[in-house]
């Protein structure tokens, strides 16, 4: 006999109905009765998995009874109707068979684990309900990344990982080195012969293929050495960078719509059960929210607009613990009260004050600005980041001179201006900020299989 998936066993269930099958998988609970038993069974492929029931008429029962939960069987058995659900099957078991025993010390015992606890055994939370819904949404998710830009004619770019640039300007980044401590002042005797660190972005890279192939997208692994323990920053993180030539500003917050759109369409068709979990863990609210993203239109504002806006809602009573101003950042406050307030929908924030922006960012004419976007959506705050490149070689050296940035060691991306230069654009999404979004899930640590944040760098 063929042994087959629970996913094969959900997509199958009519024409399984009343036929023998075989699974392998894995016991959540074992829950025991004088002359029969109930094992609540999963393998992984299926959020909706079948209940296993065997009585004391089975070969076995008693070696059965004595599985434990987290042991890896073989069930054999008959499709039957379940009272409970119908949508769920349920298998009348002819045989079960020890495959790997668990001792009676297993971590994941049936009852309420909080978070805290589970990633303290990240190794093993894998296995419960909460994070098979949480990492099947963060695989169907980029998949849907993937296809989202191969059907639209993208070029996929593996940017490196180790850099000689940063590109942020943040000098928050690792160091790599195999120099001795006692050597680390002598960067021309390291294994590059200069100053080498993980990438903090593959933007600049990824801008020298755009310039060849109009439309490519990064979406890979990049690492910041922020020591902050907030519930959205981590070490190691994933991003999705798309640049595209022939693209200016406009047209770049029309493809950040579209593509947020898809994605979150995706996961919806892709994940209704993993959703319709999630919605209930997360107190209700998401389905609703995502739903709401699909069939709404984006808000855009300049940065001027959306701190008048901020300001007259200041006037009239509203409280901000950060006093908006017109050349400074947002708060998370703010970016609140624009979707969820006053927009009631996802907001486009454009022409951002040039001084707390990069310096690879347009200069509009007014001298002042940068033809910078941020996206915000309602329950998130920024989910999106990007820019039209400054394609002028003369402004961009401009720019790189007043921010002591080396336009020698950065000669092959001001080169980019020089030979065949033209305009073009892109953006920037952490992977896990949009994970936390799509799965209502709010800190970082719980999106990505195995965190790494300050003072921890497990399994």
């Amino acid at each position: 006999m063929d042994i087959i998936t629970t996913r094969e066993l959900k997509e199958r269930l009519g024409e399984l109905q009343g036929q023998e099958v075989t699974l392998r998988g894995w016991i959540r609970n074992h829950r025991k009765q004088k002359n029969m038993g109930f094992i609540d069974f999963f393998d992984g492929t299926c959020f909706r998995n079948p209940q296993v029931v065997y009585d004391n008429n089975l070969s076995g029962f008693n070696e059965i009874q004595a599985l434990r939960v987290g042991s890896a069987v073989r069930v054999t058995g008959k499709v039957v109707p379940s009272y409970k659900d119908p949508e769920t099957p349920e298998i009348q078991a002819s045989a079960v068979i020890l495959e790997g025993d668990c001792p009676e010390d297993y971590p994941l015992q049936p009852k309420k684990h909080s978070v805290e606890f589970l990633r303290e055994i990240a190794y093993l939370r894998p296995r419960t309900r909460l994070f098979q819904a949480v990492f099947r949404v963060r695989s169907v998710a980029a998949m849907a990344i993937h296809s989202y830009f191969q059907d639209r004619g993208y070029v996929y770019v593996h940017t490196p990982l180790i850099t000689g640039n940063d590109a942020e300007g943040a000098g928050n980044t690792f160091t790599v080195t195999t120099l001795p401590p006692d050597r680390q002042g002598h960067p021309e005797e390291d294994f590059f012969g200069k100053p080498t660190s993980l990438a903090v972005t593959g933007q600049l890279e990824g801008e020298t293929f755009a310039l060849a192939f109009s439309k490519i997208y990064t979406f890979g692994p990049t690492f910041r050495a922020e020591n902050s323990n907030t519930k959205t920053h981590a070490a190691e993180f994933w991003m999705i960078e798309p640049e595209i030539a022939f693209m200016d500003l406009p047209e770049l917050m029309d493809l950040e719509e579209d593509f947020l759109k898809s994605i979150v369409s995706t996961v919806m068709e892709k994940c209704p059960d993993e959703l319709k979990f999630l919605d209930g863990f997360t107190g209700g609210g998401l389905l609703a929210k995502l739903t709401a993203l699909k069939e709404s239109r984006f808000a855009r504002v300049t940065h001027e607009e959306a701190i008048t806006i901020l300001r007259q809602a200041m006037e009239k009573g509203t409280d901000f613990k950060f006093e908006p101003t017109y050349g400074g950042d947002t708060a998370k406050e703010h970016e609140k009260y624009l979707t969820e307030e006053y927009f009631h929908s996802p907001v486009f924030i454009y022409d951002w004050p040039k001084e707390i922006k990069a310096f690879y960012m347009y200069q509009n004419e007014d001298g002042k600005t940068v033809s910078a976007v941020d996206l915000l959506v309602p329950g998130a705050g920024e989910l999106m980041g990007g820019s039209q490149r400054e394609h002028r070689e003369d402004l961009l050296i401009s720019r790189m001179n007043e921010l002591g940035i080396s336009t020698e060691e950065m000669y092959w991306y001001v080169n980019l201006r020089k030979f065949g230069g033209c305009v073009h654009s892109g953006f920037g999404m952490g992977f896990e900020r949009l994970l936390i979004y799509l799965t209502g899930v709010d800190n970082i640590r719980d999106v990505i299989p195995y965190f790494r944040t300050p003072m921890n760098c497990d399994f």
